[in-house]
């Protein structure tokens, strides 16, 4: 007779020889898992069995198979299992085992409801209230598991709870209770209502003293439980906002306590980063700025123990940032975090003294901390340090090179970098001092010490990517530096930082790296076919480089190699499984696609499926299950279920996308799949674009699984999914104007039917502002390329403007959802401003695409906002996007039906806005009035011919005294658009010379198309008038011909003219021409014979 496998000791013996890993006893319990009686066996095991570990294994058994098939378990077994898992609880005494049991109940609640099963609610209600603490943390345990995975059932019971953990909080030497009490409190922060407010307000005191004492007695929980202060914050400031100023205090106390370990302090020091990240103002309101810089500032300027380096100072130290996890480097990020959320005035006032005397210290850390503090201010604080402080700020890093301690210099050059990288344009107009600079720190450091050698290179990386044709005179000594670690040195990670910079130094120098190719690109083979692992990260930075060379050294030079750059990309991942190396292909394969986009074709499918693959997996991501993963080969082969490795990380992300997770415990994801995920999805969106038509049969798959990114945990996912999603409406509508056919258009409206709602709701609700600005961005690039298809849609023009208008009212949830009405609107965080002006881009892009009476009643509500950023109490870059933004409404409303009567019915609550911000003291802004003027002239014609003296006055006095020669070259334009729309209100005699004296343009070559516009209307209208500023025209027009900087039809107009006074005035002509250098006469005899 066959043994039963599932009578109690048969079961049991199986069970230790599973957890033994015996493949016999598996493939026996899988038989087992078959039959129903495996429950009640199970059961019985659960609450019989002599030994712990059994028990425990049962338990899980149970989970698992309650979690997938509970619908498949009689009523019957349902309900002997609610009695015995209860029994079980109650009379287990080992605390594995009890575990276990409370993950099983937590699993029942949520298939039962707690209404459904009294017993539970019953015993949870004894054992908490128990006089006896043991019996309490029992209780409190399973009350946590069971409310962890289900909070929302037990609502009804919320403020039963609190008043439940109002009086454990109090139980100060049950260390347990505590950690479990503040688990559960956690649990159910995020689904509590107005009605359990004033509770939950009255526990935070005691919840800041029953943390302390949790400190005292376990610091692994007391981390744990301090989560529930970002909870609290994220789910309902207001909760915290009365108590903000002690839970401050404790966590700096905690943060800057040096007895405790460092996780504990780094969890109470992120807690404050993420109460600045979410509520500045308040921070600002309490006057707690000061109270925090001077808490953070001897943690950031500590000295390590004797003998002993900062880990970043490691020699060894790989630079990859994995030091996050140290109290220093939260120190650095609240500072870092301040200047992202909180306005650059008010934080400088508090900061820079504090931050200069440690520059000016005698200690190494202190001078060290100074330099990390000017670092992390670049990026949040950008404008206000290039207007402002630039030049003493570069001084400072730039003699901490020369600092006597190395730890310093490293520093400096990290300051270096992050200015490099964040304070552009201007910090590259010190290129002449900063270029030696970094050349001889390089070549004077040991190659000994690499580690040193990767900051060097990565200040010189960062420094010289956005010179542009400026790094022409450094290229010789740059390349031969490069070129030389190539070639002559051992060490790898050299190797690999050399190929790097190639890269950046290919950024700015554009075709003037073609002479270097030829040697770069046979450095580059060897590096690429590699088979080694010491050489991959080597491989991968070939790849990297390899891509940005596609891009930036032209087309004919690159073409050659662009099928030979898929197949070794196709190759690559098709032998190696690494994530940062199929990364660094789909860049490539999004590069040649710019170049060469028939070499992708034959290859789309193996190179979509790749990519299509990477955004599916799971890879990389895990969530924390409690229990061994061999548990999960038991049900593997289940009819109606896949691996359940994989199902615990889809349960776990669907359960968890809908709050927002910031710092999930159950979960973590490996960073380079993070980035694999990210890049897949910018090469989908760039290669639908560049190969167009025969993208057509992947575009539905890949637009489906992108689609699936869009609530991806991690922020840069989804940024890049929004991007990808703009990027296939863009690519459908370009396959659709070549080839109208009416499925390629339904194609096109079925597409942005789905992504323009999803991009309006994501801006509403998304948390993270970096993801909102790009959704804004993209969102305009859309209706930029789709125009008038946006709106075929009726209802689709008012959704857009609402969804503008509220965040230039700061209504999103990601700038806190409007609640700081009262605030001091002049003064908000830079990266606040720079959202407003993403948001406010859109608005001349919707005036361009619909007819101007529909969106006059939109434009009414938004024109406000726009113009209330002019006043001069407002930040240069606020008054500068103002009037340019009107600027570019008028231009739009030029190219529109009804732009005319709606741009002269504006032109009164326009025309003193633009004037006043000619007269402003910062030279962006008189330009971008300069140029609201002539677009308002032009747009509304007649309508503002009475306006016209007043405007030249203006533009006169204005000509006379400026010396920035953008405004100059606007105001020429600007002349140039007013004749253009009403040349008889314009005294031409006095205006056309001064205005041709100021040819040709120096800095806005784009406005050329204006002037020669003007100028070839002239001409037909009053040759004299022309022909008698022969002169300085024919000298402008040889600056405009083979001018890269402008476009084909300038040039055109500008030789047709040429070619008229050559056959129509050629004694004057040819006075004109000898005056010209060889090379301009060379151009225009060139241009004269082409056309």
């Amino acid at each position: 007779m066959e043994p039963s496998w599932t009578s109690r000791p048969t079961l049991e013996d199986q069970i230790v020889a599973f957890t033994d890993q015996l493949a016999d006893a598996t493939a026996q319990l899988k038989q087992a898992f078959k039959d129903p009686a495996i429950i009640p066996a199970l059961c019985a095991v659960m609450s019989g069995s002599q030994n712990p570990q059994i028990r425990q294994s049962a338990a899980v058994m149970l989970r698992l198979r309650v979690k997938k098939h509970w619908k498949k378990i009689s009523p019957n077994d349902r309900e002997s299992l609610k009695a015995v898992v209860l029994q079980a609880f109650m009379q287990e005494t080992e605390h594995t085992v009890q575990h276990s049991l409370s993950q099983l109940c937590a699993v029942m609640v949520k298939h039962e409801t707690p209404d459904r099963w009294p017993a539970l609610l019953q015993l949870l209600n004894q054992s908490t209230k128990s006089s006896n603490p043991h019996d309490r943390q029992v209780g409190l345990l399973l009350l946590n598991k069971v409310m962890d995975s289900n909070p929302e059932p037990f609502k009804p019971h919320y403020c039963q709870l609190l008043q439940l953990f109002s009086t454990v909080l109090q139980d100060h030497n049950n260390p347990t209770a505590l950690y479990y009490c503040i688990l559960t409190l956690t649990a159910i922060t995020a689904y509590t209502g107005t009605e359990e407010m004033n509770l939950m307000r009255s526990i935070i005191p005691s919840l800041v003293v029953a943390l302390k004492h949790l400190i005292k007695a376990d610091q692994d929980q007391a981390s744990e439980a301090m989560e529930v202060f970002n909870e609290l914050m994220e789910s309902e400031v207001s909760i915290i906002v009365p108590h903000v100023t002690d839970m401050v205090h404790f966590c700096l106390e905690v943060g800057s306590d040096t007895t405790l370990s460092d996780s504990l302090r780094v969890k109470a020091l992120s807690c404050i980063a993420f109460l600045i990240k979410l509520k500045s103002k308040t921070v600002l309101k309490q006057k707690l700025l000061n109270p925090i810089l001077q808490a953070i500032f001897p943690v950031l300027v500590a000295a390590p123990p004797p003998g002993e380096h900062d880990p970043e100072d490691e020699e060894d130290d790989s630079g990859d940032g994995s030091d996050s996890d140290n109290p220093k480097h939260c120190a650095a990020q609240i500072i870092d975090t301040m200047a992202l959320h909180m306005p650059p005035e008010k934080l400088f006032q508090q900061l820079m003294p504090l931050a200069q005397a440690c520059l000016t210290s005698e200690n190494p850390y202190q001078r060290k901390g100074g330099l990390m503090c000017l670092a992390v201010l670049a990026e949040g604080c950008a404008d206000h340090i290039r207007t402002k402080m630039l030049s003493s700020m570069l001084q400072t890093v730039c003699q901490s090179l020369s600092d006597s301690n190395q730890v310093v210099r490293s520093a400096g050059l990290f300051a270096l970098g992050q200015f490099s990288e964040h304070l552009q344009p201007e910090v590259s107009k010190y290129c002449s001092d900063l270029m030696p600079l970094l050349l001889g720190y390089l070549s004077s450091c040991s190659q000994a010490k690499v580690g040193h050698v990767t900051k060097a290179f990565y200040a010189l990386e960062n420094f010289m990517e956005n010179l542009g044709a400026d790094i022409e005179p450094y290229l010789p000594t740059l390349m031969e530096t490069m070129l030389s670690a190539l070639n002559n040195t051992e060490n790898l990670k050299i190797k690999e930082l050399a190929v790097s910079a190639i890269g950046a130094i290919a950024n700015a120098a554009k075709e003037l790296l073609v002479p270097y190719f030829p040697p770069v690109i046979e450095s580059l083979k060897g590096f690429l076919t590699t088979t080694t692992e010491e050489m991959r990260s080597l491989q991968t930075q070939s790849l990297d480089t390899l891509s940005v060379l596609a891009r930036t050294i032209g087309n004919d030079v690159f073409s050659p190699l662009a099928a030979e750059c898929v197949r070794l990309g196709l190759n690559l991942t098709d032998t190696i499984d690494d994530p940062d190396l199929r990364r660094c292909t789909y860049s490539l394969y999004s590069a040649v696609s710019t170049v060469s986009p028939d070499c992708l074709t034959p290859h789309l499918t193996a190179i979509t499926t790749v990519m299509l693959l990477a955004l599916k997996s799971n890879e990389g991501i895990t969530a924390h299950l409690e229990e061994d993963k061999t548990f999960v080969l038991l049900d593997e082969d289940d009819d109606d279920d896949n691996n359940e490795g994989e199902k615990d990380v889809d349960d776990f992300l669907e359960d968890d996308t809908e709050t927002d997770i910031h710092d999930v415990a159950g979960f973590s994801v490996e960073n380079a799949y993070i980035d694999e995920k990210e890049d897949a999805c910018d090469a989908l969106g760039e290669l639908a674009f560049s190969t167009g038509a025969a993208f057509q049969p992947f575009l539905e798959s890949s637009f489906q699984q992108v689609y699936e990114m869009r609530d991806f945990p991690h922020e840069d996912v989804r940024r890049a999914a929004f991007g990808a999603m703009g990027q296939f409406c863009r690519a459908q509508h370009k396959v659709w104007t070549e080839n109208p056919t009416e499925s390629n258009h339904q194609a096109l409206l079925k597409l942005l039917d789905v992504v323009i709602p999803c991009f309006l709701e994501t801006v509403r609700t998304e948390q993270e502002r970096q993801v909102v600005m790009a959704v804004l961005e993209t969102m305009n690039s859309v209706i930029k390329s789709c125009k008038e298809e946006v709106f075929k849609n009726p209802s689709r023009l008012k959704e857009i403007s609402h969804v503008i208008r509220d965040v230039l009212k700061k209504k999103a949830v990601c700038q806190g959802g409007g609640v700081d009405e009262a605030d001091d609107e002049d003064q908000q965080a830079e990266y606040d401003a720079m959202l407003l002006e993403f948001a406010g881009e859109g608005i001349p892009l919707l005036a361009s695409s619909v007819p101007a009476e529909q969106f006059a009643p939109f434009l009414n509500d938004l024109l406000p906002l726009i113009m209330s950023k002019a006043k001069s109490s407002c930040t240069v870059a606020d008054r500068s996007f103002s009037v340019g933004t009107i600027g570019e409404i008028l231009q739009a409303l030029g190219s529109v039906s009804g732009g005319r009567g709606l741009a002269g019915r504006l032109s009164n609550r326009l025309l003193p806005v633009l004037v006043a911000g000619t007269k402003d003291s910062d030279a962006e802004v008189r330009n971008n009035s300069v140029f609201g003027l002539g677009c308002l002239a032009q747009a509304a014609g007649p309508i503002v011919v009475t306006d016209y003296p007043m405007m030249l006055s203006v533009f006169s006095n204005l000509l006379t005294k400026e010396s920035d020669l953008r405004v100059i070259d606007n105001l020429c334009a600007a002349l140039c658009r007013m004749i253009l729309s009403n040349v008889e209100a314009v005294p031409l005699e006095q205006v056309f010379p001064a205005l041709v004296a100021r040819l040709p343009l120096k800095e806005d070559m784009e406005e050329n198309k204006t002037v020669f516009s003007c100028m070839a209307m002239l001409y037909t209208n009053s040759p004299a008038l022309v022909v008698k500023q022969m002169k300085p025209i024919v000298a402008a027009s040889s600056h405009v011909l083979g001018n890269k900087d402008v476009d084909e039809e300038t040039k055109t107009t500008s030789a047709m003219l040429i070619k008229q006074f050559a056959q129509h005035h050629s004694a004057d002509f040819q006075a004109a021409m000898t005056s010209l250098p060889r090379e301009q006469q060379a151009k225009l005899s060139a241009a004269i014979s082409a056309s």
